[in-house]
């Protein structure tokens, strides 16, 4: 209990110490501060900058014109699938195909890298195994794939008939201008 009081009455004089000096130190004249003051307002403030027109926002309401209610993300017309173009007609029809080409197009399962175009395939290397070549690719997605002669590739049923270290050959069948399939040879040529 002694100490208690003890700092107590310690605390005490120290404030009332703190207090006393403090006092002594403030003046009660401010004729400086007032004179500063006075100066500052008495100069001519700076010019305001006008702040820039704003233009009225004008909404665009999008009409598709003669189209009707068409989607500005809808295509205009219908994409077919080739293989329902090629051999699909009841008569004989003078398309260019072969009927060696024709079966070749119809029966088969369509392969994973005939979703890309030709062009944005790249041929990264070959790798040779038990007499095979196969030859490594990789789609616009980073994806890794292995081919050998005898797959399809690209758009075009493109077929790969031969593959060698910097190079793939392929032929394509592609439709000219006249509504007639024809082949033609395409190269996908290794990147280095």
């Amino acid at each position: 209990m002694i100490y208690k009081e003890y700092t107590y009455n310690n605390k005490s004089i120290l404030a009332l110490l703190v207090l006393v000096l403090s006092a002594g130190c403030t003046s009660r004249d401010m004729s400086d501060l007032e004179q500063q003051v006075s100066n500052i307002m008495s100069t001519p403030g700076g010019k305001l900058v006008p702040l820039p027109e704003i233009k009225p926002y004008e909404a665009y309401l999008y009409e598709s014109g003669k189209l009707g209610d068409t989607s500005p993300f809808k295509l205009f017309y219908v994409i077919e699938e080739q293989t329902q173009i090629i051999g699909d007609s009841d008569g004989p029809v003078d398309d260019g195909l072969t009927e060696e080409m024709r079966k070749e197009i119809q029966n088969r399962n369509r392969e994973e890298l005939e979703r890309f175009e030709l062009d944005s395939l790249k041929m990264v290397g070959t790798i040779e195994n038990e007499n095979t070549q196969w030859g490594i690719v990789t789609d616009p997605n980073g994806v890794v794939h292995r081919v050998k002669a005898g797959n399809y590739i690209g758009l075009n049923i493109g077929k790969i008939t031969a593959i060698q270290e910097e190079k793939i050959e392929i032929r394509e069948i592609v439709k000219d201008n006249n509504g007639r399939y024809e082949e033609r040879m395409a190269l996908l040529p290794l990147i280095e």
